[in-house]
């Protein structure tokens, strides 16, 4: 079974820079591309966690491949504190997290992510709680509007959000292709993207919960990260890029600016939890990009547990 080939992947080890007998987590396992090279690239254990069930079947070929070194979890990357707690781990030497939705997910109808695709209106990546199917037809008009804003950044959210209100009075919106078609009616057409592009993200961050996911998850990270551990984080929009940004800038410094001149508890008292590289992001190589054009809106961002 051949796995997806996650954005930026060199880039990922270059930073993460695996050693022997370390200890890292793989927070959004999907078809496990970075596990298997972080396992590669050096004799360390990989906790790998992943909310969607249908993951597993990638990661019974890891536990083939690399025993007694890879350990897959069913759950959300927010929970991996108690997640490795279980199995006695109580902090990492690096963590690596790719967010949004994966590309085999996009790529299967049946899991409702993609209006390139007509299947039924889901969006669950863990399969479990509230549909999407079930957010639009029930979700109040101004609620949706919400969403579709607040999460999807789309300008004609109110406009859309009535059509949807519309159209769902007439009969239940069940299927990815009929809500594309009714926000396409609204928006019109674009040359650059899918009409629908911003309002199929803002309903499936908000059924899958993922901006307080990953407030949460940054927050168990810095917990779980010993001292001088590294993380990368990978974005695909510029709202989880800003939560990233904004929790790493409130609590760091960049590599190397502390003073040594400050007196000894200023500096304690001033000491980052992160330091960051210069420069703190980097975007995916043309050539990547040619030859995996999801990777033109990927975002690496880097950091480092501070002593």
């Amino acid at each position: 079974m051949i796995a997806h080939r996650p954005v930026m992947l060199d880039e990922m080890l270059e930073w993460l820079a695996p050693k022997d007998n370390g200890v890292y987590i793989d927070g959004t396992f999907g078809a496990g591309g970075y596990s298997r090279a972080i396992l590669r690239a050096a004799d360390c254990h990989v906790f790998a966690i992943d909310r969607d069930p249908s993951t597993k079947k990638f990661a019974e070929t890891l536990e083939q491949e690399f025993p007694d070194r890879f350990i897959w979890l069913l759950g959300n990357f927010c929970d991996m504190c108690s997640l490795v707690a279980m199995h006695g781990v109580r902090e990492v030497g690096g963590i690596v997290l790719d967010l949004g939705v994966s590309s085999m997910q996009l790529d299967t109808a049946d899991r409702g992510f993609s209006f390139r695709h007509d299947g039924p209106l889901d969006m669950r990546m863990s399969q479990e709680g509230l549909s999407a199917s079930d957010v639009v037809n029930t979700a109040s008009e101004s609620d949706l509007a919400d969403i579709f804003y607040y999460y999807g950044e789309e300008k004609a959210a109110r406009k859309i959000a009535h059509a949807i209100a519309i159209a769902r009075a007439d009969m239940p919106i069940t299927r990815t292709q009929q809500l594309a078609e009714i926000v396409r009616s609204v928006v019109g057409k674009s040359s650059k993207t899918d009409p629908a592009t911003k309002s199929f993200q803002g309903l499936r961050i908000h059924v899958n919960h993922e901006f307080e996911a990953l407030e949460n998850g940054l927050k168990a990270a810095e917990s779980m990260l010993a001292h001088g551990g590294r993380m990368v984080i990978v974005t695909f929009h510029s709202l989880e890029d800003r939560i990233v940004k904004r929790f790493t800038h409130s609590r760091c410094g960049k590599l190397g600016e502390r003073s040594r001149h400050l007196p000894e508890k200023q500096m304690e008292a001033e000491a980052p939890h992160f330091f960051l590289p210069k420069p703190e992001k980097r975007v995916a190589a043309d050539a990547e990009i040619a030859e995996n054009p999801r990777s033109r809106s990927a975002t690496m961002r880097m950091m480092e547990r501070a002593p």
